[in-house]
């Protein structure tokens, strides 16, 4: 089984790439903090420098085949939350990610990107197989 970690950002803002660089991190960490609490992060551990958690969960055998993440893109704000809803409307753990626009976006909260929990292919390609990489 196959898991991923997908990424979904705004190319249509302009961002720099060090910005870019920065949301997309917000958004991996908080859908893995939001994943391990829903999950039990109690369970967690690392064993030769490999993060692991209960077997057979899906973190965990993200964890142990390399914490795969996919950066894809959309051109727009609704594009973003569209995919959000739908997520969440499959039940996918999805985290949109609002920067508070103090270095960009000329003082505006603005909605940058997106993550989902790391899940089989198979769960998360209907909702991003179709978007291009970033």
């Amino acid at each position: 089984m196959r898991i991923k970690q997908m990424i979904v950002m705004r190319r249509d803002l302009h961002m720099r790439k060090g910005k870019i660089a920065a949301q997309a991190g917000h958004a991996c960490v908080n859908a893995v903090l939001e994943a391990l609490s829903r999950d039990g992060a109690a369970a967690l551990r690392v064993e030769d420098g490999i993060i692991r958690m209960g077997e057979g969960t899906t973190l965990n055998d993200w964890f142990t085949q390399g914490e795969a993440k996919v950066c894809v893109y959309v051109d727009s704000e609704e594009e973003l939350l569209a995919i959000h809803r739908k997520a969440l409307e499959q039940g996918i753990l999805s985290v949109l990610i609002q920067d508070s626009g103090l270095t960009e976006f000329h003082g505006q909260p603005t909605y940058t990107c997106l993550a989902f929990e790391p899940c089989e292919a198979e769960k998360v390609d209907p909702l991003t197989g179709d978007l291009p990489l970033f």
